[in-house]
């Protein structure tokens, strides 16, 4: 069975945008079709500056909403990245194999990094080298196949790459992962700034629907959603990315195709109702199934226990695989006393 691995960082409120792009699929898709994966990868959120409590915080809520949207423990592997010590320890090997140069080629580095800049801040090493931690995410459990949206593409290239590099020179060690994407709403966009990604770390709360919003908030705003010059509904990603940004969140909530349901209104306040009644049916059950885990502590706590374990065990071979073909000595077992 194909092996699929996949993440989500702890480092805001999930979106929409992190339900249409990801969860949804990997809920009604990936779990049914696969030996799937899912983590909620902690470490990542330690690459810039944060409130310890918070991030503790997300980690929780990230993952019982994953619970949430219909992931079934019976049926994947649902975990927390920082109880499964192999990522750790498989980074450092791959970054022994990685380069300077790739890393500072990471798109997402070049903006973060600038953001840290702009504000006086200064950039952890981490930043840097967070994309190879991410690769040993992946490698560590023998993935086929990463599903993420298309902005986190470029970090999967950069897992093939080490794989591909790891293996020719200390032989073949690691499976070499792709990349797949959702066909519809892979990059849901900022509803008051449409041509940037509707990002759970960004401060432009307006402009992004949580997936805890009330019903009442998230009619409020798609309807003040930013639409485009002219009158008319027409689907072009180009020249009207607001009312594009609308459709295709629509046809991803009803399962239509964006450019025939543009042809189905007359103004955008039409598109707008129904794609913010759209929404909020979307996500009722997720916040209704939230509401029953956060009851039930215990339940989400098991899960990640026990999924943290089952994980260890996939990722440990693998692991200590790497560590041998590229020359640690390994460990002396203690003797055995009779």
């Amino acid at each position: 069975m194909t092996r699929v691995f996949s993440g989500i960082k702890p480092t805001g409120h999930l979106t929409l945008g992190n339900y249409l792009g990801a969860m949804r699929q990997w809920a009604t898709v990936d779990q049914h079709r696969a030996d799937a994966l899912f983590c909620v990868v902690d470490l990542h959120a330690l690459t810039v500056d944060h409130d310890p409590a918070r991030v503790r915080r997300l980690s929780r809520q990230s993952a019982t909403l994953l619970l949430a949207s219909g992931l079934d423990p019976d049926l994947c592997t649902l975990f927390v990245q920082s109880h499964v010590d192999e990522h750790a320890r498989l980074s450092y090997v791959l970054e022994c194999v990685a380069t300077d140069g790739e890393m500072r080629r990471m798109i997402q580095y070049k903006e973060k990094a600038a953001r840290e800049r702009e504000r006086g801040g200064s950039v952890r090493l981490s930043l840097l080298t967070y994309p190879v931690l991410m690769a040993a995410d992946i490698l560590a459990y023998g993935t086929a196949e990463v599903p993420v949206g298309d902005d986190q593409a470029q970090h999967v290239e950069l897992a093939r790459d080490l794989a591909v590099r790891f293996n020719h020179r200390y032989g073949q060690t690691f499976v070499v992962p792709k990349a797949t994407l959702p066909p519809v709403a892979a990059r849901v966009m900022n509803l008051q700034e449409p041509t940037a990604k509707m990002g759970k770390s960004d401060d432009s709360g307006p402009g992004i629907v949580y997936l805890l919003d009330e019903p009442d908030v998230v009619r409020k705003k798609i309807m003040r959603a930013v639409t485009d010059s002219g009158q008319d509904v027409v689907y072009d990603r180009e020249s009207r990315p607001g009312v594009a940004n609308l459709l295709e969140i629509l046809a991803a909530c009803s399962g239509a195709d964006p450019e025939k349901l543009s042809g189905g209104y007359a103004s955008y306040g039409a598109l707008k109702k129904d794609t913010a009644e759209a929404v909020v049916e979307l996500l009722r059950p997720v916040q209704e199934r939230h509401r029953e885990l956060c009851a039930d502590s215990a339940y989400v706590e098991g899960v990640l226990r026990d999924g943290a374990e089952k994980a260890r065990g996939m990722a440990r071979p693998m692991v200590d695989a790497a560590y041998r073909a590229i020359g640690l000595l390994p460990p002396v077992s203690a003797p055995v006393s009779a």
